[in-house]
């Protein structure tokens, strides 16, 4: 793992290039001073395409730099959209490249046809690279694009040239995992706690619960980054498969701890850079973490996620509100019926609707009771839809399945906070990483769209027929695709210490 051989070698490099961009001021033209902000970006970014020289390019991507600093929002637009139509390749020489490979294809001439379509942009972009800070600039540039794209479509092929960029610039080669504790520097902690996106760090007091001895906390850094995490993991050190949130946030469970813990519950991963966003490394953290986790603490034996499912409650809301079969299919009668005993309504996706829309009714047993086994279902139903090879539309779901996991359990009332009620009923679920098995689920899904899953989720879709997982390949079917991989391993039990449902209500 790295340490601060990282940053220094960063800030001797730092050091090099910011003598060299002061060297290259004496070399460079640069706008009057009474130039207007937008009119001087530009100027400086036509000047830096064209220029040649290491130290001349060097101090106008500094300028540069410092330029796009100073514009307000809508003349960062403005320049945004120049650079995105201004530096676009040549349509003439793109043309007549396209067309000598059309006539006579070879290497030489698809060579020839690459340079001509790689826009000037592209040049750009890496040169504004070469000032100290130039990373973190394209980052908060690409942040930018992301957040006007949608009303300002010219823009994505800048924003596609900064994600073929950053896609190279921040693959695996280049990341450095390294451990995050109490020891770790404030400025990184501070970092922590702005950035968690799963559950709130309420504090330092809540931070450091989070990295107690019981708990561990991964992030991938990048050389030109040292002390910006860009994504980072929390695991939570347990015995049997944690079911609910509430347990591992505790404050007063800090020294609770399992001493001899046999599962490693990856319960939060946040990305802290809008401006990587859709940059897939995600994934490689993940493995790795296993990794190292499993040479520190042999008594692991088992890696899953205690995860939210943040579209269900939405996507269960929408096909209620269809008409037709389809909707109709989604219940069957036992459950109907269920649902038209606990309240008053006509139909039974008015009464579904009616219970949810009760303030706590996950606090009162009679409802909770009713709620349980059909939300629980239809949860399954939802996170194993094949889609027609497309996989389910949770993107976590999506990110842990295409990861190699396997959907092991669905736990009823696992998060009760606000937040979890309101995108799932409060329902959480277990991704499994089985290091034997994460290749062969990886090219189930990513082949053909099929979600593996554990014998009690396929319990849940059992007796279901009509239901949307039908596409999905049924358990028996994965099961011998993957015996022939399959070793013994300890049974996988939740934990007996767990709190009731009933007890999470504040959660």
């Amino acid at each position: 793992m790295a340490g601060s051989k990282g940053t220094a070698r960063l800030s001797w490099l730092d050091r090099i290039w910011s003598t060299v961009s002061e060297r290259g001021r004496e070399l460079i033209r640069l706008p009057a001073a009474h130039t207007p902000p937008l009119e001087r970006a530009r100027h400086l970014a036509e000047a830096l395409v064209s220029e040649r020289g290491e130290a001349s390019g060097a101090a106008l991507a500094r300028e540069l730099q410092t330029a796009y600093a100073v514009l307000d929002d809508v003349d960062r637009l403005a320049f945004l959209s120049f650079v995105a139509g201004h530096f676009s390749p040549d349509e003439a020489r793109l043309m007549s490249a396209a067309k000598a490979y059309l006539e006579n294809p070879g290497s030489q001439l698809a060579m020839e046809l690459t340079a001509a379509a790689e826009p000037p942009r592209q040049e750009l972009l890496r040169r504004m690279n070469m000032a100290p800070g130039g990373t973190a600039t394209l980052i908060d540039i690409r942040k930018d694009l992301l957040r006007a794209i949608k009303e300002e479509p010219a823009l994505k092929p800048l924003e596609s040239d900064l994600h073929h960029l950053f896609s190279s610039w921040f693959n695996r080669g280049f990341l450095e995992l390294r451990r995050i504790d109490w020891n770790t520097p404030a400025v990184i902690l501070e970092k922590l706690i702005a950035h968690e996106a799963v559950h709130e760090i309420q504090g330092w007091d809540d931070l450091r619960r989070r990295l107690g001895p019981d708990r561990r906390c991964f992030g991938f850094f990048h050389p030109t980054l040292p002390g910006e995490p860009l994504i980072f993991v929390e695991v939570a050190l347990v015995k049997g498969l944690a079911s609910a949130i509430r347990p591992l946030l505790e404050r007063n469970e800090a020294e609770k701890g399992a001493s001899q813990p046999d599962t490693a519950i990856f319960y939060s991963i946040s990305n802290c850079q809008d401006g990587l966003r859709g940059i897939s490394f995600g994934n490689f953290l993940i493995k790795q973490v296993v990794e190292e986790l499993k040479a520190e603490l042999p008594s692991l034996k088992h890696f899953a996620t205690l995860s939210p499912v943040p579209g269900f409650s939405k996507w269960l809301m929408k096909q209620f509100d269809r008409e037709g079969a389809e909707a109709a299919a989604l219940l069957h009668p036992a459950e109907e019926q269920a649902l038209l005993a606990a309240v008053t309504a006509t139909e039974p996706a008015e009464a579904l609707k009616a219970i949810v829309q009760q303030e706590g009714w996950w606090t009162q047993p009679g409802l909770a009771s009713v709620l349980q086994p059909i939300l629980t279902r239809l949860c399954a139903v939802y996170l194993t839809a094949a889609r027609e090879g497309k996989g389910p539309t949770d993107y976590v779901a999506r990110f842990h399945l295409g990861n190699g996991a396997r959907l092991e359990s669905v736990n009823w009332l696992g998060n009760t906070a606000p937040k979890g009620i309101a995108e799932s009923f409060g329902i959480m679920v277990n991704y499994l990483y089985d290091p034997d098995l994460i290749e062969i689920n990886h090219e189930i899904f990513v082949k053909k769209g099929l979600v593996v899953r554990s014998p009690e989720v396929e319990t849940l879709l059992h007796h279901v027929p009509h239901a949307p997982a039908a596409k999905s390949a049924p358990a028996h079917a994965i099961a011998s695709i993957v015996a022939r991989r399959q070793k013994p391993k300890p049974a996988l039990d939740k934990p007996t210490s767990e709190k009731p449902a009933s007890d999470l209500a504040a959660g």
